[in-house]
């Protein structure tokens, strides 16, 4: 089974790649949160650069996400993401924001499928990278998902990971595993699940109903789990000092990139990692009202000195 990091934007960053890795083994793969395509005849800069410049992610299995609906820019940035020494690139028709969706991009793409068809067949057939795709069911209905997976099926992706919601349920409701279920049986290509795996209980579940499961994309059972995938392999839960370990380094890491904001980076991870704890609003409490360094790191200690940890870390809202 590979397991793999899910793009979350603001949180799911290279600094934070690198520091899970570190404590917990690196996954078989991470999805960077979505890039926009530089201009045509332009580099990747400031932040976008961070993502994917190599140094920010040697030794790790890292797969540049865009988000665009512009053929040429996404074939120039596959072009310069080639050059950076990636080998695939990744579409994002899956991203349920309003603002994202109100532009046609992400899964608001899906909305227009003679659009998506002219861009998919123009970027398979110039991209210098294999592209993969990272999709939802349609907007608003399931059915829509029919005339979607014909589409992706006559083409070359080199992969497809299907979050079974459509756009409007954001992340609310049960994951349909019906259309997952016949995407595997389909698709030519290689098929990735995402969606609600907060715990061995639910791997099971999903391999019981497809087995034929491959590749399984973590995202926010992994962040109120940092141990979820060495759990999903047979190994232990994380310990306390392990846990404290692993925020220790990323605040650290945080500090050294973006100095006191990184108090506001680390109260986004909290509100995941908070599930880890048997009482999670006392340890949310501990942390939402900090806004200085020093009022942080006083919190944090009472949190791990005050808080013992639930006897399953799970994500749940």
């Amino acid at each position: 089974m590979n397991y793999s990091l899910a793009p979350m934007e603001g949180i799911t960053g290279h600094t934070f790649r690198r520091v899970h890795a570190e404590c917990f083994g690196a996954l078989d793969c991470y999805y960077t949160p979505f890039l926009a395509p530089p201009r045509v005849g332009n580099s990747f800069g400031g932040k976008a650069f961070k993502e994917i410049d190599p140094l920010n992610n040697e030794g790790l299995n890292v797969i540049p996400q865009l988000l665009t609906k512009n053929a040429d820019e996404f074939v120039w940035a596959a072009s310069e993401l080639a050059e950076l020494g990636y080998r695939e690139v990744n579409l994002n028709l899956g991203c349920p924001s309003g603002t994202v969706v109100s532009k046609g991009k992400g899964s608001g793409f899906l909305r227009n499928l003679d659009e998506l068809e002219v861009f998919l067949r123009d970027v398979c057939d110039r991209s210098p990278l294999p592209v993969s795709v990272k999709t939802r069911l349609g907007l608003e209905d399931d059915a829509e998902y029919e005339r979607i997976l014909e589409l992706y099926c006559s083409l070359p992706l080199a992969e497809l990971i299907v979050h079974p919601r459509v756009q409007k349920d954001r992340y609310q409701g049960k994951p349909r595993w019906e259309p997952y279920g016949e995407t595997l049986a389909r698709a030519p290509f290689p098929v990735a699940y995402n969606g609600d795996i907060f715990g061995t209980e639910d791997m099971d579940a999903l391999m019981e109903a497809h087995p034929r499961t491959r590749h399984v994309m973590l995202g926010r059972g992994l962040l109120a789990n940092p141990a979820l995938a060495r759990m999903l392999a047979g190994g232990p839960a994380a310990s306390a000092d392990e846990l404290r370990q692993f925020h220790d380094k990323l605040y650290a890491a945080y500090l050294d990139e973006i100095g006191g904001n990184a108090v506001f980076r680390m109260k986004e991870w909290w509100f995941y990692a908070k599930c880890a704890f048997t009482d999670p609003m006392a340890v949310h409490r501990a942390v939402r009202k900090a806004r200085k360094v020093e009022e942080y790191e006083a919190a944090v200690e009472r949190a791990f000195h005050d808080e013992p940890l639930a006897p399953v870390a799970r994500f749940h809202g």
